[in-house]
């Protein structure tokens, strides 16, 4: 299923961004990830700003496994959540420029995941999602910050079914047009994370941690298309 997960993604449609085009690696993006070395990580509530408001659970959801395969231990989304909502400490803009340190008392984490979602658009005549998404990873100890990346992605959701002619094309688009309003929301937010963090560098739990800052890494800024 991961393989099939990540095959998917790996088939990009469209890929522009201001220097995606460069020689850039995750040594030299991200310098701070190598000296600070974080092993756990908690994913924060994303920041919502946009008018589809289940768009923050859509995201929330989603985050964990990326960064799990990315081979950091990621806090219980759920217990995070459940201990936030106590601590009437739900929304994450009053986190966002603020001393992280108590978070790494309580959770045992070493980094906080912000993620900010600016755009959400769904086009069931164009069948696509479009989501414009900033992710920002803070040091819970210093502040720092180590790792960061903003970007509009499109997930393509259309349907080819390999018929020829007028026809073909009219089935073709019914069934994208059915296939993006019946789309599980969570299935692109998913998407668009395993998409944004692939530049992350790996954690403690992959052979290849610290091994990889010479890997090829996209630009800090993007814009790109994927195949659901």
């Amino acid at each position: 299923m991961k393989k099939a997960i990540f095959l998917s993604l790996s088939i990009i449609l469209l890929l522009t961004s201001c220097g995606e085009t460069k020689n850039f690696t995750r040594g030299s993006n991200y310098p701070k990830m190598y000296e600070e070395k974080p092993t756990s990580i908690l994913i924060m509530p994303p920041i919502n700003k946009t008018v589809n408001v289940e768009a923050k659970e859509y995201f929330y959801t989603s985050l964990a496994v990326p960064l799990c395969e990315k081979g950091y231990y990621v806090i219980s989304p759920f217990l995070a959540m459940e201990t936030l909502k106590g601590e009437s400490a739900y929304d994450s803009e009053m986190f966002l420029n603020s001393k992280l340190n108590k978070f790494h008392d309580v959770f045992g984490a070493d980094a906080a995941l912000f993620t900010t979602i600016n755009r959400w658009e769904k086009s069931t005549l164009g069948n696509t999602i479009t989501v414009e998404i900033e992710y920002l990873l803070k040091s819970t100890t210093n502040d720092e910050i180590l790792f960061d990346r903003k970007g509009t992605l499109t997930v393509d959701l259309s349907v080819n079914s390999g018929n020829g002619g007028l026809l073909g094309a009219l089935v073709d688009m019914a069934a994208s047009a059915i296939t993006t309003a019946a789309t599980d929301k969570v299935v692109a937010a998913r998407s668009c994370n395993i998409f944004s963090l692939r530049d992350l560098p790996d954690g403690k739990y992959r052979d290849t941690f610290e091994k990889d800052q010479a890997t090829a890494a996209g630009g800090k800024e993007f814009k790109a298309t994927v195949k659901k």
